[in-house]
């Protein structure tokens, strides 16, 4: 009886990890948990959990250990971490390189700015740099929080700060010198006459603006000083003022036009900062970001350099 030979069984094929495996690893590890890297990559849960075990799947190997605080890198993981991170960098500079040749006033603009300066002097040019330029779509990051621009979170930012950019890769222009001054509510003012200020009741940054020039001036010249709230924004320290609370330190921007508010005393000498505008250098040749940049360079200058410094009442 012949016998025919037995049925192969295909060959085991393992496809290749693209880019987007490791962006799924990168973003869980980043996070620490499948949720919050799910969040920064724009999907839901069940398909960053579907991606990663796929990925660990092809690899043979474990990459996370399932914690009840969260996902934690095995040593494999590890390894394939710095991998990921070595291949997200250099994407990220092609993609700033290939926009720096993009000479189109067309496209997204991603700007990150302060609260303080998101609701007082930057809107109105945000809405004339729109009119003239209407094929440019902005987007605002409002934090307190430095975003990277090196990492593209944002493509221009515009910020207080008390010395030109470090970064060697940022490149921008300084519109104006900040000033600030000291405000307060006229109720509050009919009832705290004195002009010692160590005596007032103060509206005072919490330790998550422990690096601001408020913070640093106040820790400096009134160590002992009563703090009846501590905020987390220097807008809410604004609108607590006006409430009448105590005295608060601001920005002029912020807290002269509010009519609610007196000035107590400044602007101060020794309280200052600086106002920038800054983006990445390989972005800088970018039509639309040089054209943001420049228009909102001149508008700020132009319009409101007198409010910045400090002029922009009784002064």
């Amino acid at each position: 009886m012949h016998r025919g030979k037995p049925a192969q069984k295909p060959a085991r094929t393992h496809a290749k990890p693209d880019w987007d495996d490791f962006r799924f690893v990168l973003r869980v590890a980043e996070k620490g948990s499948l949720a919050a890297g799910a969040r920064a990559l724009g999907v839901n849960h069940t398909t960053a959990l579907r991606r990663v075990h796929a990925f660990e799947r092809r690899l043979g190997v474990r990459l996370f250990e399932r914690l009840a605080k969260g996902y934690v890198l095995t040593a494999a993981g590890e390894e394939l971490m710095r991998t990921a991170q070595q291949m997200d960098e250099m994407a990220t500079s092609v993609e700033r390189r290939i926009s720096g040749r993009d000479l189109r006033l067309t496209g997204s603009v991603r700007v990150t700015t302060t609260d303080t300066l998101a609701v007082s002097i930057v809107p109105p040019h945000l809405a004339a740099f729109r009119r003239k330029h209407p094929d440019v779509h902005l987007e605002l990051t409002t934090s307190n929080a430095v975003l990277s621009l090196s990492k593209r979170d944002a493509d221009v930012a515009i910020r207080p700060s008390g010395r030109p950019p470090e970064n060697a890769n940022l490149v921008g222009r300084r519109i104006a010198e900040i000033a600030f001054a000291l405000y307060a509510a006229p109720s509050y003012l009919a009832d705290h006459r004195t002009r010692d200020l160590a005596r007032h009741l103060w509206i005072a940054p919490d330790d998550s603006l422990g690096q601001t020039a408020v913070a640093e001036w106040m820790a400096r010249e009134l160590p002992h000083a009563v703090d009846v709230l501590r905020c987390d924004s220097f807008v809410a320290m604004r609108t607590a003022a006006v409430a009448g609370l105590g005295v608060v330190a601001l920005p002029c921007y912020l807290g002269d036009p509010e009519p609610g508010l007196e000035r107590v005393r400044g602007p101060l000498a020794n309280l200052t900062s600086e106002l920038w505008i800054l983006t990445h250098e390989d972005l800088r040749g970018t039509a639309r970001i040089r054209a943001f940049t420049e228009f909102m360079a001149e508008a700020l200058i132009r319009e409101q350099r007198g409010l910045i410094q400090g002029r922009g009442r009784g002064a």
